[in-house]
């Protein structure tokens, strides 16, 4: 598969999980893929917890569950029936969670190219998950991101110490297929908009 294909077939999955673990092989595959990405100074500022007791995944389960409820009664009735069919993640599923994280003091005090835009430590382990998702696709292995979660109540969950903080719960697994169309936009959630509106020339115009 080549990376533009990847690109295209690449879906956020939540409900297409088969059951099936990934295998370890795959996964390190994947997993080394990830760790290829740039990264700011080349400090290489991300860590993958790989999450498979299922104890924990139930527990974090239930907290997303909460969290979808909360988030749910806060919309109108008309979006609240839209985002009630819609899938927010497959955490138990997929039986495999990676949890990738974030640590700023990953290359010193002195990271080059970080001094002015300190985010872009955050943008490199964001990369990483892009080259992870991308690879993972190539793969036939799909990917949900969970975003629905308390930050303090996972990093309880999994460890971590203080100064790390977490940027992504992962879901991955073998699927039955990839979705044509994004979940959000099969259920009329949002649509995208077209790369014409996304570009601009020598100064921004909305």
């Amino acid at each position: 598969m080549s990376v533009y294909e990847a690109i295209r077939q690449r879906r956020d999955v939540r409900a297409e999980f088969t059951g099936e673990i990934v295998d370890d092989a795959t996964l390190w595959r994947i997993l080394e893929a990830a760790h290829h990405a740039p990264s700011v100074g080349n400090s290489q500022p991300w860590d993958f917890v790989v999450v498979r007791e299922p104890t924990t995944l139930r527990a974090f389960a239930d907290h997303v569950a909460h969290k979808r409820t909360a988030f749910r009664e806060t919309l109108p009735p008309e979006r609240a029936a839209m985002f009630e069919p819609i899938k927010i993640e497959g955490i138990r599923e997929s039986g495999t969670g990676i949890v990738v994280c974030y640590d700023h003091s990953r290359g010193g005090p002195h990271v080059l190219g970080r001094a002015t835009v300190p985010e872009t430590g955050i943008y490199s382990a964001v990369l990483a998950i892009q080259n992870l998702w991308l690879a993972a696709t190539a793969e036939g292995i799909g990917v949900g991101w969970v975003s629905f979660y308390d930050p303090g109540y996972l990093a309880e969950l999994i460890g971590l110490p203080a100064r790390i903080r977490t940027v992504a719960w992962l879901c991955i697994g073998p699927v039955h297929e990839f979705q044509h169309l994004p979940d959000l936009e099969r259920f009329g959630w949002r649509t995208g908009r077209p790369l014409a509106e996304a570009i601009h020339h020598e100064t921004y115009r909305g």
